[in-house]
């Protein structure tokens, strides 16, 4: 089989999505030395009001807040920076240092897919050879151990480049270091890291960006905060998390305060725009698993929203707003798990302070049961496991079948164990609303896919595979027929063993059912995200989790819902003239 494949194809049948994230970050590398697009470093804009209490009026209405806010700050007076110059902000790339780091990214790339290459080739020449000189034929454990080995040193290799060149490729490891099922252990290990904490700003640096968007002209940082962490939570792409304490003035209790990277929001939307650039030319060609300019597509949107603080705030309320309410009955309900909530007037677009939830990452987690001397393998923490997955199910069951808003990146970094034992979801920063329609056919077909009486009953299949359908999938002119339903049960059911079509569950099989997708609706790339998460955590703690079976129950009140109650959540003109006069009342006053 592999003397029947060129160096290339092999690659991408042994390990193909390693092999195109190298690619992308190379391309990207050396789009970005050619790139002459002039960045500037972000207006730091103070915060226009404040209240003397922490009330918690919802953000709903991100849009209406947004506009809101913008138009309340165009009667702010400029603030006096001159204060400011002990601190230096981070400067744009010029086209030397573009140039730089496609140099450092093809240093260290290139030899890792020569490795790749020069290993395939010898395999390939030993496996012609020893037959003809009586020799046998390397093992399957023989193998895996040249591999393995050579998968730790190209993790190692990629893990330095990616904390060298930051930027939109900590995103690319993140998504890696995500999918044990998925990559060689040696990459998701070395790159776990990337989840929760990366080359963190300066305190001093933080404390400016604070001051200079949250205090009132004339108001010292330490009049709104009494405590304030110089080791951060957690530093990541975007921002960075510390935890703080508020003076009595505004409440007095312990907080989170995120704060964006100055400058970074130019440097990620001009990575990605790379990736769509890069992508384009490549749709329709068969060795790759998905349409990844869809995919890029959908992440540039969701990745412009992610540097809005004052949108992710008004998600954090709407969601919790949504999962504490029944909306057949209006009622009350529990909630599996805690979110944090942000602090209305200490939110701007680059500065959001919210609820402190103390824990540690589940990137983390089976660090910390170590020293407590709990085995992560052990039945205590299978519980534990089940527990979490139950919840995040059905979180997500609430929020995509029901409202069809939810977190849209639920990765091992953004999941904590609190220290009570309880779970929390935090970054609220990418969110996905799709539509009725997208989520009423998502409902049936998970209705359908537990109501069917076996994995390749004709009938079932049909109704399956004509529901993946209806919702905008597209699958080669050669597929099978069994090609839509086994798409719809390889991402909504880890249960099965044995896909209907005679396809391979995994994903990097060229047997695959993902191999047979020419194209992914753009509205449910972020839903096939979040699935293939939850998919990727329950093979983590090595526990089968079917997510149509969890949802199903959702998924048929969702379509018996006639005669519902419906619950109002939209933002009235009452709501955003109240929010301005309380902005222009602190305008007054200062």
């Amino acid at each position: 089989f592999l003397s029947s494949m060129s160096p290339v194809n092999a690659l991408f049948v042994h390990q193909p999505f390693l092999f195109i994230c190298i690619l992308i970050l190379g391309c990207n590398s050396f789009c970005n030395s050619f790139l002459v697009s002039k960045f500037h470093q972000f207006p730091l804009i103070p915060r226009s009001a404040t209240a003397k209490s922490p009330s918690r009026a919802p953000f709903e209405g991100s849009q209406s807040l947004l506009q809101a806010y913008e138009i309340n700050n165009e009667i702010i007076d400029d603030i006096n920076d001159d204060d400011d110059d002990d601190i230096q902000f981070p400067q744009p790339l010029t086209p030397v240092d573009r140039a730089l780091r496609a140099s450092r990214f093809w240093s260290s790339a290139v030899p890792v897919i020569f490795n790749y290459y020069s290993t395939y080739t010898k395999l390939n020449l030993l496996n012609r050879l020893n037959p003809l000189l009586n020799r046998p034929c390397l093992t399957d454990s023989e193998c895996e151990i040249i591999w393995s080995s050579l998968h730790a040193s190209g993790a190692s290799v990629l893990e330095s480049t990616i904390n060298d060149l930051k930027g939109f490729y900590v995103k690319t490891g993140q998504i890696i270091a995500s999918r044990q099922d998925l990559f060689p252990r040696e990459y998701t290990e070395a790159l776990s890291g990337l989840t929760d904490y990366l080359d963190p700003m300066s305190v001093q640096l933080v404390r400016k960006v604070v001051e200079r968007e949250l205090c009132l002209k004339g108001e010292r940082f330490e009049e709104v905060f009494k405590e304030f962490d110089e080791e951060p939570l957690g530093a990541a792409s975007v921002a960075q998390v510390h935890r703080a304490r508020l003076t009595e003035k505004y409440g007095g209790h312990e907080v989170a305060v995120k704060v964006q990277r100055p400058g970074i929001e130019q440097k990620l939307l001009g990575d990605i725009k790379n990736l769509i650039a890069l992508a384009k030319p490549l749709r329709g060609v068969k060795e790759m698993p998905v349409d990844y300019y869809v995919v890029f597509k959908e992440l540039e949107d969701q990745l412009a929203d992610e540097f809005d603080f004052v949108a992710e705030a008004a998600a954090m309320d709407r969601i919790w707003n949504h999962l504490i309410v029944d909306p057949r009955t209006g009622e009350k309900r529990d909630v599996p798990l805690k979110m944090p909530r942000p602090i209305p007037e200490l939110v701007t677009r680059r500065v959001l302070v919210m609820d402190y939830l103390e824990g540690v990452p589940l990137s983390r987690a089976a660090e910390e049961m170590r020293k407590k001397g709990i085995d992560p393998d052990g039945p205590e923490a299978k519980i534990f496991g089940e527990k979490l997955l139950r919840s995040l199910t059905d979180v997500f069951s609430r929020c995509i079948l029901e409202s069809g808003f939810f977190h849209a990146d639920p990765h091992p970094g953004n999941i904590f164990v609190l220290s009570d034992g309880s779970i929390g979801l935090i970054d609220f920063g990418q969110v996905k609303q799709i539509s009725g329609r997208a989520k009423n056919t998502l409902a049936k077909v998970m209705v359908a896919l537990d109501d069917r009486v076996s994995d390749n009953n004709p009938e079932d299949l049909e109704t399956i595979g004509n529901l993946a359908l209806e919702l905008g999938v597209e699958l080669r002119e050669d597929a099978k027929p069994e090609g839509p339903a086994a798409v719809a049960m390889w991402l909504f059911d880890g249960s099965v063993k044995d896909l209907p079509g005679g396809y391979d569950y995994g994903e990097l099989s060229p047997n695959s059912p993902v191999k047979e997708l020419k194209s992914f609706p753009q509205d449910l790339v972020l839903v096939g995200r979040s699935t293939v998460l939850l998919k990727g955590l329950s093979s983590r703690l090595n526990i089968p989790w079917s997510l149509s079976a969890e949802w199903a129950p959702v998924a048929r009140q969702v379509l018996a819902g006639s005669g519902s109650k419906k619950v109002n959540r939209k933002v009235t003109l009452k709501d955003v003239g109240r929010l301005v006069k309380s902005w222009g009342k602190g305008k007054v006053e200062r």
